[in-house]
């Protein structure tokens, strides 16, 4: 392949690699361009053995450059390994796991009609605050990539959390921590062992602080039983 401009991102390096393949009549790569942030379209991939999440910076972009590499590096793409993250094609995986676990309880029930005035249910700040940044997860996977159980509990429990702090969701949270958890276990993630690699590796910044409080809802609520 010719040289690449260091301002080049990663994503228009694989298009450039995937002009030439089929300009010699290959196949082309194929890779995820389901990027959940709308950012580059690299959730999916893992580059040198590190799920593409959160930059060295700790910059909340999945973007990466070719700066970030020396002439002559090798660099390894690979799909990212999870059992519950099946692999479409090269470097493509379907990752309709996560929706599917949203789909058991991540949401709240409410009647038909007039919806409420904003200000009717008062929410403390801190709590809104926290619900907010829980809220932020944006489902990439990165989590599950990193994490050496294949564990899904650093986005359900955030998924958990952000509903769990207002006063609207505590009316179904117990419902919803089982129906999520056991969803997650159903679709083959694996266990939680606290660590931490999903923390550090989240372009987000949830926090296994989430984990705790989504612990803390699944035993009450099975102790309800």
């Amino acid at each position: 392949m010719h040289d690449i401009p260091d301002d080049t991102s990663f994503l228009e390096m694989l298009d450039i690699l995937n002009e030439e393949l089929i300009n010699e009549g290959k196949e082309h790569f194929v890779l995820d361009l389901d990027c959940r942030e709308g950012i580059c379209g690299m959730c999916s991939l893992y580059i040198n053995g590190t799920p593409h999440g959160k930059t060295e910076r700790g910059a909340t972009t999945c973007q990466l450059y070719m700066r970030r590499f020396n002439d002559g590096d090798v660099i390894t793409v690979e799909p990212w390994r999870s059992a519950a993250f099946p692999v479409i094609k090269d470097c493509m995986v379907d990752r309709n796991a996560f929706d599917k676990i949203i789909q058991a309880g991540g949401y709240t029930t409410v009647r038909t009609g007039q919806a409420q005035d904003a200000n009717a249910i008062l929410i403390p700040k801190e709590d809104a605050d926290e619900a907010m940044d829980c809220a932020s997860c944006i489902g990439c996977g990165a989590c599950v990539a990193a994490c050496k159980n294949g564990s899904a509990m650093l986005f359900v429990s955030s998924k958990v959390s952000q509903l769990a702090l207002l006063p609207q969701g505590r009316v179904e949270a117990a419902k919803r921590a089982k129906a999520m958890v056991m969803r997650m276990e159903e679709l083959g993630f694996g266990n939680c062992t606290n660590t931490r690699a999903c923390e550090a590796v989240c372009p987000k910044n949830e926090t296994i602080s989430n984990i705790a409080r989504l612990n803390s809802e699944f035993i009450k609520a099975k102790l309800a039983d």
